[in-house]
């Protein structure tokens, strides 16, 4: 038998690297069946993965970012539903390891972030189409290429597309030491905008306030003294024309009020889970509007508009320039998942900090 075995084997073509390489890629991912709190409902599992077809690509995902929309996904509180089993995440950045034989755009060695949604990043290795990965340069830092689809982009669509915001003019935001609020602050400083943050007193808000000015703020005020302060009465900064809102209610109140004629505030979350009250007086004698923004909606009604390989490539220029930097920070490795979804639910309002799974 060993004979006739042995004959088969040499008359049928055998190709060794091929079925190395079958035998060699078995991806870790973070996957979950039913809704829950990650510690609960993620399971690190294992999978083995096809070499890539016609216009796939197998990429090496190296980093991966907790956001809050991945915390309520996995809860079942998004408006995202995934179908289970569904791997978690929805950011990275990755190496591309192979290519199909169709893909024509991306090659073996490219570093790529997803130009799509929903496709699941919370793992060591990954099939994608050619189409949903956008292409980066090698020389943006590991945390900011991780961390780039999201937060950066959403700072960047809401200066750009509510307000005729210029050099000189100005923004007020709350939430400011949110990932998103430091980008504000850097996109700001960039383009030559006033930029005021608001954020919660704490034991170490000096030191809070040094770093958000570090980053781009104009003046950083918490939110007891934002009701009472006086630099836009007494022509220190301008009246502010745009007004960023996602903590939701007295938070918005307050920011709303320093808000000039026809100005506009945008609420793009709700941290303190409290409505908006608007001040009636702001509404009948500014005009002041009203306006909300979620990324993944206009992600996906502009996924290739000319307007956001624009946004991709101001971004990108801005942080190989060190103009605009990743925000507080701190990489986990992967199986230590449970503790970093934990303390990235932990937050209370003051850490700041964004949790980002190494994984490789």
């Amino acid at each position: 038998m060993q004979n006739i075995s042995y004959q088969r084997f040499l008359q049928k073509p055998f190709d060794l690297r091929q079925w190395t390489r079958k035998m060699a890629i078995v991806a870790k991912t973070l996957k979950f069946s039913n809704y829950g709190e990650p510690a609960d409902v993620l399971e690190l599992a294992q999978e083995s993965l096809p070499p890539p077809e016609k216009n796939q690509v197998l990429v090496k995902i190296l980093a991966a970012p907790i956001n809050p929309a991945d915390i309520n996904t996995i809860q079942g509180k998004y408006p995202v539903k995934p179908k289970f089993p569904a791997i978690a995440g929805n950011e990275c950045v990755g190496e591309i390891q192979e290519v199909g034989s169709c893909v024509k755009n991306l090659k073996k060695g490219q570093r790529v972030v997803p130009f799509a949604t929903g496709l699941g990043t919370w793992s060591t290795h990954a099939i994608y189409d050619e189409d949903q990965l956008l292409p980066i340069s090698d020389k943006i830092g590991l945390a900011e290429a991780a961390t780039l689809t999201v937060n950066p982009c959403t700072a960047y669509r809401m200066l750009k597309d509510f307000v005729e915001v210029l050099p000189g003019h100005c923004v007020i935001q709350n939430g400011a030491n949110s990932a998103v609020g430091q980008a504000v602050h850097q996109l700001c400083k960039a383009w030559g905008i006033n930029s005021v943050g608001v954020v919660r007193d704490r034991p170490d808000i000096q030191d809070l306030k040094n770093y958000l000015k570090k980053l781009g703020a104009t003046e950083v005020l918490t939110q007891e003294e934002v009701r009472t302060s006086k630099i836009f009465k007494e022509n220190q900064l301008p009246k502010p024309m745009l007004a960023l809102n996602c903590v939701g209610g007295k938070s918005a109140t307050e920011i709303s009020r320093h808000l000039d004629d026809k100005g506009v505030m945008v609420t793009y979350g709700g941290m303190a889970r409290e409505p908006i009250a608007v001040a009636t007086a702001a509404l009948i004698f500014k005009d002041i509007s009203f306006r909300g923004f979620w990324m993944t909606r206009w992600t996906k009604e502009n996924c290739t508009a000319p307007e956001r390989f624009k946004m991709f490539d101001d971004l990108s220029k801005l942080i190989e320039q060190k103009q605009f930097v990743a925000p507080v920070h701190e990489m986990v490795p992967l199986d230590k998942y449970k503790e970093a979804t934990k303390a990235a639910l932990d937050f209370k309002g003051f850490t700041g900090k964004k949790y980002i799974l190494r994984m490789q």
